[in-house]
């Protein structure tokens, strides 16, 4: 088994489950006892989300570079970035180590692709909605990507920020991402991307089962046990 090395904290909420979901996976696949060889660097939020609204990516990708070279120090031999937002500094960790990187946004389009989905929805913070870096990303791969409109977009955001990163969950909200999600849906997406780590918190797996949607947090655990177990 491969050491994998997380970067989280972004929120706390989610990387919780990252570490749950990532032993989970590899205790049903070896069985026993059975558990994940993973180092865990958690950042403060606070900080990175002060930088994120300030526009100051190149900070934010100082911290997480940091973070990296010191989980490949210790060990990692691979890394994962615990938020899709974050992804926007990818570069910046990928020239700090020279271990592999596993790019959240590559492994939701290979999901896709695999189902069968040509188009999707991408919901997340506004910086992975409006901002190019994820969006391009998955296009590369042959994927039509469309987004929310402005005002859902300050929605989603809101939800986010005011809510499930401080492990908020309110039902109002998630009928307003349902909502989001038909529109969208409707509109011509064939899937939509949960593309924030929190969102899974939100979205119950009886909610819109009618709408094929990816779980950005699910995916990137099971390829990291994949990887780890190669």
């Amino acid at each position: 088994m491969k050491t994998i090395g997380l970067i989280g904290g972004m929120s706390w909420e989610s990387t919780m489950h990252y570490y749950q979901r990532i032993n989970e996976l590899v205790a049903a696949r070896l069985g026993g006892l059975h558990s994940a060889r993973l180092l865990l660097w958690s950042v403060e939020f606070a900080e990175i989300a002060r930088l994120q609204h300030a526009d100051d990516w190149d900070a934010a990708g100082r911290i997480l570079a940091g973070a990296a070279r010191r989980l490949e120090h210790a060990g990692a031999e691979g890394l994962l970035i615990c938020a899709n937002t974050m992804h926007r500094v990818a570069p910046a960790v990928e020239a700090a180590v020279s271990v592999p990187v596993l790019h959240l946004a590559d492994i939701t389009a290979h999901a896709l692709l695999a189902d069968g989905h040509r188009s999707a929805a991408l919901l997340g913070t506004r910086f992975t909605m409006a901002q190019p870096f994820y969006r391009e990303r998955l296009e590369r791969h042959g994927l039509s990507i469309s987004v929310p409109t402005s005002e859902e977009q300050d929605a989603l955001h809101q939800i986010i920020f005011d809510e499930l990163v401080k492990g908020r969950i309110e039902p109002a909200s998630r009928e307003r991402f349902i909502t989001i999600m038909r529109r969208m849906h409707a509109a011509g997406a064939q899937a939509v991307i949960l593309g924030c780590t929190e969102f899974g918190m939100l979205l119950r797996a009886e909610d819109a089962p009618d709408i094929p949607r990816v779980d950005t947090t699910e995916l990137h655990c099971q390829a990291a046990v994949g990887w780890m177990l190669a």
